[in-house]
């Protein structure tokens, strides 16, 4: 027992000296718990919906105000052309339009019976379903209250009918949806990690010493050890989408360029991650502990790769714009499933350059101080 003692006292101490580790047991699981308590939600709220009102009348606003004072949905506004929810659809600026059809008021009042078109985003599969229930649900309500009539058993045809549209993923195909973000997911993961584990195994050696003799400065270095982990990341993600084009028929509407500009930005900003936790973490257990906490994660749950960024909180929401991965399966979602030009999704293309960009600075700037330090 004494010796278990002594192994205990020594391995408490060493942790209490590495207060890196120290703050990575205690706190990063409470902060995490809180985050991705508010986080996980499978509820889908706050959708957003345009609206072509061809009627105009005052049955027409009624059933607006029947989706909008539901909870789920979020009025985006009034269009008046097809053009325009192409265009509004294709960039993410909303997943639904409500298309109520001429004379609506006149055949309600003459109980004849009107198709209300809804059309749906179909690029993720579970929120579309999610969607077209809820779009179901309040138009068959609405038509009830139109009628008078509460009791679903009572065999006469509610006046109101529902004729749905989903774009991009008719089927409803989930692996239509997960490819994108899985490529993400599995991308974003070896390539933080490799790349932190890199370096921090050369200070772990010792080779780090003999690098900082040599006449180099800390941007090639930076780059040269980023080179071959982005190289093969690249592949890996390559590899990933071929594979399922020709195992799960995943299509590709859109430009390879784009696709490998969208892929070569993410991994650039990923490996960029990677080299900033190598410059925190001072053995390869820390930075392994890190690179995985602040990449799987967030990627996972923060990234709208499975849950909805819109049902969550607004300090969750805020949280999200820093995820990289949130921005990429926004680009690569569009170029493969909807096959639309770069001005759909230029915003997320600038968001990676800067988040690439500011951790490739933040990297060498930490690694240049590191070097002149020692």
């Amino acid at each position: 027992m004494r010796k278990v003692i002594a192994v205990a006292t020594k391995e408490l101490r060493q942790i209490l000296r590495d207060r890196r580790t120290l703050l990575i047991l205690l706190f990063i699981p409470a902060f995490f718990l809180l985050l991705y308590g508010y986080a996980l939600n499978f509820d889908i709220r706050n959708v957003s919906i345009v609206v072509k009102d061809q009627d105009r009348s005052t049955k027409s606003r009624e059933l607006v105000s029947a989706f909008v004072n539901s909870g789920y949905f979020t009025l985006g506004g009034y269009v008046d052309s097809d053009r325009e929810i192409d265009r509004l659809i294709d960039q993410g600026k909303v997943r639904t339009v409500l298309v109520i059809p001429p004379g609506l008021e006149r055949r309600l009042a003459l109980r004849q019976p009107v198709i209300v078109q809804v059309i749906i985003d179909g690029d993720n599969a579970n929120t579309a379903s999610v969607v077209m229930g809820y779009a179901r649900a309040l138009i068959a309500e609405y038509s009830a209250a139109q009628t008078g009539i509460r009791d679903p058993g009572s065999g006469i045809l509610p006046q109101i009918s529902v004729e749905p549209r989903v774009w991009y993923n008719p089927q409803l195909r989930s692996t239509l949806f997960l490819v994108p973000g899985l490529i993400a997911y599995i991308a974003m993961i070896t390539a933080v990690v490799s790349t932190a584990l890199s370096v921090v195994r050369e200070k772990e050696r010792g080779t780090m010493e003999q690098v900082r003799m040599a006449p180099i400065s800390p941007l090639p270095y930076i780059i040269g050890k980023t080179l071959p982990y982005l190289a093969i990341s690249f592949i890996s993600a390559l590899m990933i989408i071929f594979s399922a084009m020709l195992l799960f028929e995943l299509p590709m509407r859109g430009s390879w360029w784009l696709l490998c500009a969208a892929i070569g930005l993410f991994l650039v900003g990923a490996q960029a991650q990677g080299l900033l936790i190598s410059t925190i973490a001072q053995t390869q257990q820390v930075a392994f502990q890190v690179a995985l906490l602040s990449s799987l994660l967030p990627t996972m749950i923060l990234s709208g790769f499975i849950f909805p960024i819109s049902s969550m909180p607004a300090v969750v929401q805020a949280i999200t714009h820093i995820v990289p991965a949130r921005y990429f399966i926004v680009a690569l979602r569009s170029i493969v499933l909807k096959g639309t030009d770069i001005t759909a999704f230029w915003q997320q293309m600038m968001a990676l350059a800067i988040f690439a960009t500011v951790a490739l600075g933040l990297a060498s700037m930490r690694l240049r101080r590191e070097w002149g330090h020692r």
